[in-house]
């Protein structure tokens, strides 16, 4: 395992088939960069599951908030630095990702998703894909 800034990720273009990454975007500040470091890592083909909680009607985020009280008073933790809304898919469709938003729900249910620790607070999951020029997405 490697411990990086994402949004400047020491690997080559198109380095990775698949990314993983819960629970991170909304503690960085510039989350836009870090989505796009994904893309330009992501082998064409590629895949990437992104999670981040969905706490809001729509992303608010103010970059002069730094007070760790009043990120926690705006963001629900002192080391947010946005509160993210069901918008925020918008945000790795402009980093050139295709994304298909799924419920955990969808996935798994009751005994088996309490089984594996997993719940409904943890926000959809964006399944995001990096396009083959020419090749529709499914």
């Amino acid at each position: 395992m490697e411990k990086m800034d994402v949004t400047h990720i020491r690997h080559p273009d198109e380095s990775f088939d698949v990314i993983y990454c819960s629970h991170v975007l909304e503690h960085v500040t510039d989350d836009r960069r870090a989505m796009r470091e994904f893309h330009r890592v992501l082998r064409k083909g590629g895949w990437a599951m992104v999670q981040v909680p969905i706490t809001a009607d729509r992303t608010i985020e103010d970059p002069t908030v730094t007070e760790p009280a009043e990120r926690r008073r705006l963001y629900g933790q002192e080391d947010h630095v946005r509160r993210c809304g069901p918008d925020y898919v918008q945000r790795l469709r402009e980093s050139g990702f295709d994304v298909v938003v799924t419920e955990l729900s969808d996935l798994i249910q009751g005994h088996d998703a309490v089984r594996m620790g997993l719940d409904g607070a943890a926000g959809p999951i964006y399944h995001c894909r990096r396009a083959v020029a020419g090749v529709p997405q499914q």
